[in-house]
């Protein structure tokens, strides 16, 4: 094995971790491994900031066009920070109202109120805390 090809991740987890365990640290309790959660990303826009919700299990429920329309929401958000992100007025703003009418958005999602469930639970998650 050429350790020069493993990454710090690998290193840590086939040779340190063995070796803490092997002089009786408990692998449950005293030691963490390091864990990503989002893409390292942190939207900033005066003092409101956003933290990678599209690296959650968030996106997996959805379609790859919802998937877009989500995206395009997070990066209008990401770049003015200041928009009421339940309101369906985004909906006819540049760039999501390139991506279809109102209506085709929402019927994406399965129709008005699930459009209306799937942007109130991302709200919840730009906000929920790790």
């Amino acid at each position: 094995m050429n350790k020069k090809s493993l990454s710090e991740r690998d290193i840590c987890t086939k040779f340190i971790t063995p070796s803490l365990v092997a002089a009786g640290w408990d692998l449950d309790t005293q030691i963490r491994e390091e864990v990503g959660f989002t893409d390292g990303r942190i939207y900033v826009r005066g003092k409101i900031h956003a933290r990678g919700a599209k690296k959650r299990d968030y996106f997996s429920k959805y379609g790859n066009f919802s998937r877009k329309v989500i995206a395009a929401l997070l990066d209008k958000y990401a770049d003015t920070g200041s928009f009421d992100l339940e309101s369906r007025a985004i909906l006819t703003m540049t760039p999501i109202n390139q991506l279809g009418t109102p209506k085709e958005i929402t019927d994406a999602f399965g129709g008005p109120q699930a459009y209306d469930d799937a942007i109130h639970l991302l709200n919840h998650e730009l906000y929920k805390v790790a």
